[in-house]
């Protein structure tokens, strides 16, 4: 039991986690596990130790308390951060997608332009020199010199 180290140390007091230290009287307590923090009729919160010696329960709370806020500060600033890079990253992907298609499509119609521009030229060449059949008659007899 916990009463046993009463008039003890610190120390010998909360080897057993069980036990909860009292700086008031110099006591060591049972813990009561039943409330979560111990009432302050059985020891005020800046006078009990549990866990450790050098620091008083209240600060314990309190270090225990700023760290978990910290914790949950940092998560939900990162998870804010992760979900807007994200939304901002396919918007980019999304604009650069859509560039991609337009200068796609610039370039296969001037393609298409340049194709047309040397049939013509070369239709003309054909013309110029005899070679261009007929579109009316593409059929026409070969004649032999």
């Amino acid at each position: 039991a916990c009463s046993a180290f009463s008039q003890k140390s610190c120390e010998e007091c909360l080897k057993n986690v069980s036990c909860l230290w009292c700086y008031t009287n110099n006591t060591c307590i049972d813990y009561p596990v039943r409330s979560i923090l111990p009432p302050s009729s059985l020891c005020s919160l800046s006078n009990a130790q549990w866990g450790v010696c050098w620091i008083n329960f209240e600060a314990l709370i309190i270090a225990i308390a700023v760290v978990a806020g910290l914790i949950l500060v940092s998560i939900t600033v990162c998870c804010c951060y992760c979900c807007y890079c994200r939304r901002r990253s396919r918007s980019r992907l999304d604009e650069e997608e859509e560039q991609l298609a337009r200068k796609r499509e610039e370039r296969r119609l001037q393609s298409l332009q340049r194709k047309h521009e040397r049939k013509l030229k070369h239709d003309e060449i054909r013309k110029k020199y005899g070679l261009l059949q007929d579109s009316d008659n593409p059929y026409s007899r070969f004649e032999n010199e």
